[in-house]
């Protein structure tokens, strides 16, 4: 079996010991090739190339950000699936959050991730099918794990101007500019229009996330949950407030952050399993990321679940949650 391993020397997590070990133990198992992103995107320019030469799987080791630029590289632009092959996706975490690897029911350990990794390639030589995910076609781009209008990309924005000038994002960097802009952003008067199948239009609303899995993120070990039925396997989540009052807003918030979380408030709406939904501003142009990938202002977005598009290297859906923890 022929792979691809895709490194990211830049990542949160990433050691050269831990990149060492992975690529002892896939040698001992696949035809290997490995490659380090240098530049902003090189990653989906790596898994095209590998697509291209036929490659059967393309393992990343990086975090959440490496993994979405991959996927779009194996998958090309969205509006329609490829024809052509496509390697299965593996993922061996080395970010800060890793929610595309908890996700899929890999550990967050790298060393762990690697010892399981193995175990499921040799699994697959009995069994001969990966599991399948479905992803976000957000008209763009595609997405893996979430995507959104307002708070979150403008939140995104500023961590990305931080890493930019040098500063580690820690969990608590994080917070510290997620409540100054959440705060700020609460002020502004909602513009956003939210449609989807069979509802009538919803206007006034603050901000849409949509998602493709659950929790929305992680903050060290604790989950945020946006929307707790959505899977890989369902469609998307959907999530949006109609009113940003600081009470109400925070015993919301509370209920994210709850290891049993079960989200009821005038002001949500929400949808654990839409197939599409459209987005948009009456006002001035608002911020949109992808990912944890900041798009910039758009007046218009659509979403649209794709099942299935994607094989993937990692345990049945219903056997993983415990490594989620």
């Amino acid at each position: 079996m022929r792979a691809v391993l895709i490194v990211n020397p830049t990542a949160t997590s990433t050691t050269p010991a831990g990149r060492d070990l992975l690529a002892h133990a896939l040698r001992s198992r696949l035809q290997l090739t490995i490659e380090h992103t240098t530049h902003r995107g090189h990653g989906g320019e790596l898994a095209q190339a590998a697509a291209e030469a036929g490659v059967d799987v393309v393992v990343v080791h990086g975090g959440d950000g490496t993994v979405s630029n991959v996927v779009n590289g194996l998958l090309g632009r969205p509006g329609r699936l490829p024809t052509g092959h496509v390697p299965a996706l593996a993922v061996v975490p080395g970010g800060s959050a890793n929610v595309a690897a908890r996700s899929l029911g890999i550990s967050p350990d790298p060393i762990t991730a690697t010892n399981q990794l193995i175990g499921l390639l040799d699994e697959y030589e009995h069994q001969q099918s990966w599991r399948r995910i479905g992803v976000i076609d957000c008209g763009e781009r595609w997405a893996v794990l979430n995507a959104g209008m307002g708070v979150d990309a403008e939140v995104v924005a500023a961590v990305e101007a931080q890493r930019e000038k040098g500063v580690k994002v820690t969990p608590l960097r994080y917070w510290r500019v997620a409540v100054p802009t959440t705060i700020a952003y609460a002020r502004r008067e909602p513009t956003l229009t939210l449609r989807l199948p069979g509802r009538d239009p919803i206007s006034g609303v603050h901000f849409v996330w949509v998602t493709n899995t659950n929790p929305w993120t992680y903050s060290n070990n604790r989950p945020l949950w946006t929307n707790p039925g959505c899977t890989f396997e369902s469609g998307l989540g959907v999530f949006g407030l109609t009113s940003m009052k600081v009470i109400p807003t925070l015993r919301l918030l509370r209920q994210m952050l709850s290891k049993q979380p079960k989200l009821q408030a005038k002001q949500l709406i929400r949808d654990d399993d839409a197939p599409c939904l459209e987005v948009t501003c009456t006002g001035a142009p608002i911020a949109s990321q992808f990912d944890g990938d900041y798009l910039g202002l758009r007046e218009h977005m659509t979403f649209r679940s794709v099942p299935d598009a994607l094989a993937v290297v990692a345990p049945p859906a219903k056997i993983h949650s415990e490594l989620r923890k």
